[in-house]
């Protein structure tokens, strides 16, 4: 998972930053970017680090205290379904990765996982950047992490639509409630709209 970084590095890079995103495809709540610089001596890298999706959730919780605490950097950008209903998906995971990106105080390269973005400092887009890059698969763990436990606090304002288990998440038992309680204001009209009127 290294292989990406080594031969920035290799190049003369030192400051070689991941970007992910978690919450692209959900009915509701943010999509929340994260961007991490990591040490990438071998002594100072983390077991374990991987694709979020692939990880369990008491993994990710582990992994994302070790990230915290080992990181050169993190920015993290949450953007809203507002945000999202007016500038479309894409548009507003650009927006929070670039947040991420001007936020670095060192960066001198970015990885994105498979987005293709202009910046201030030169980017890579990497196709399954999450499976292939140590730096991108740390900012998955970030992303996701806060996505989920953002999602939980809703649970707490919004207990009728069981987010803490869905996430927001297209699933049978969501859209059900869906059309059984209408939308409340964290849900993406512009995503919903199959489902329900808005």
């Amino acid at each position: 998972m290294l292989e990406y970084e080594r031969q920035l590095q290799e190049s003369g890079a030192k400051y070689i930053a991941g970007i992910d995103e978690a919450g692209r495809g959900p009915l509701a709540g943010p999509v929340v970017v994260a961007g991490v610089i990591m040490p990438l001596d071998d002594s100072e890298l983390i077991e374990g680090v991987n694709d979020s999706k692939k990880l369990s959730e008491k993994k990710r919780d582990k992994l994302y205290d070790l990230i915290l605490e080992k990181a050169i950097e993190v920015q993290v950008a949450i953007i809203d379904n507002d945000t999202i209903d007016r500038d479309n998906i894409l548009n507003a995971t650009k927006s929070g990765m670039l947040q991420c990106i001007n936020g670095f105080d060192k960066v001198e390269i970015v990885l994105i996982d498979a987005v293709k973005l202009n910046a201030k400092v030169p980017t890579l887009s990497i196709i399954h950047g999450d499976a292939l890059s140590y730096s991108i698969a740390a900012a998955s763990i970030i992303a996701k992490v806060t996505r989920d436990r953002i999602m939980m606090e809703y649970d707490k304002e919004y207990p009728q639509y069981n987010f803490a288990k869905h996430k927001g998440y297209g699933t049978a038992e969501h859209i059900r409630l869906l059309k059984e309680y209408g939308p409340c204001k964290i849900h993406r009209r512009t995503f919903i709209g199959h489902f329900v009127e808005v």
